[in-house]
């Protein structure tokens, strides 16, 4: 019985991180993955220290072990480690230093330009190619992948953060990594060993199960409720790291409603259309 104590007071600890002590959902089965996947939370200082040698190839192997629809396999990865390449990268980004700071830089592409090859090769016309589905496959293929990198990256003491901001300007991304038409940066991801100031940064708190959890039907008849209790939560943790958005509906407030919070991604549409994409 003893032997089972550090474990279940791990497991205890790290759902008290991941919700707040008074937003607990029902103990489960647990292992060091689910560890892992629980401790997460996004790094945004790095060292410069480089990461060991076939890191990059272990993580996109775990990235190719994601399910991918029908085996399509629409995505692909650009790793970037050169100086400038990651400097133009972090300005489009609103000037995020850690896309500098850390060694390895991965862009995470929706590639539906492969199959366009495999099209033209064979002279065959595929019909679905243009249609808002297949286009949101290649998303979703990537960002699956990207995920199963990231829980990888974890699980050998690396950090990462994602950057959503390569979507600010998804043109000058493409150019300057050289993709071809039918190719999109869908984000970033910073990959590295936090440093030092960075490294005990503290798990952010989650909307609890019962927001985020239905059971056989949806219900949002106690989701008011529920949200503030969690602002209550968040409003703790904010003023722990002297954030300005108090609340989590605040900071839904302030990056739904005004267009400006887009930062030129309401422009997306024409971008992908300059990009040789075709959606219907």
């Amino acid at each position: 019985m003893d032997s089972l104590a550090p474990a279940t007071n791990k497991k205890a600890d790290a759902l008290a991180q991941r919700y707040g002590a008074d937003a607990l959902p029902p103990a489960g089965p647990w292992n060091e993955t689910i560890a892992v996947m629980l401790d997460h939370r996004s790094v945004r200082g790095y060292k410069p220290d480089a990461v060991p040698p076939g890191t990059l190839e272990t993580l996109i192997a775990a990235a190719q072990s994601a399910a991918t629809s029908s085996n399509m396999q629409w995505w692909s990865a650009v790793a970037i480690t050169d100086p400038a390449k990651k400097k133009v990268l972090a300005e489009i980004a609103g000037n995020q230093k850690h896309i500098e700071q850390c060694p390895l830089y991965i862009c995470w592409v929706a590639d539906m330009s492969r199959n366009q090859r495999i099209s033209d090769d064979t002279r065959t016309d595929f019909e679905t190619m243009p249609w808002l589905e297949t286009f949101m496959v290649a998303c979703i293929d990537a960002a699956l992948a990207a995920q199963n990198a990231v829980v990888a990256a974890q699980s050998i003491g690396l950090r990462t953060v994602y950057i959503g901001a390569m979507r600010n300007d998804p043109i000058k991304v493409a150019e300057l990594l050289g993709l071809p038409p039918q190719s999109f940066v869908v984000f970033g991801l910073c990959v590295g060993y936090a440093a030092d100031d960075k490294a005990e940064g503290e798990v952010k708190p989650r909307l609890p199960q019962s927001i985020v959890l239905h059971h056989d039907r949806y219900d949002a008849a106690e989701e008011a409720a529920r949200r503030a209790a969690y602002d209550a939560e968040m409003t703790k943790f904010s003023a722990r790291h002297e954030l300005q958005a108090a609340t989590w509906t605040q900071r839904v407030l302030n990056r739904l409603g005004p267009i400006k919070s887009m930062n030129g991604r309401e422009t997306i549409r024409a971008s992908l259309k300059k990009l040789g994409f075709e959606i219907r």
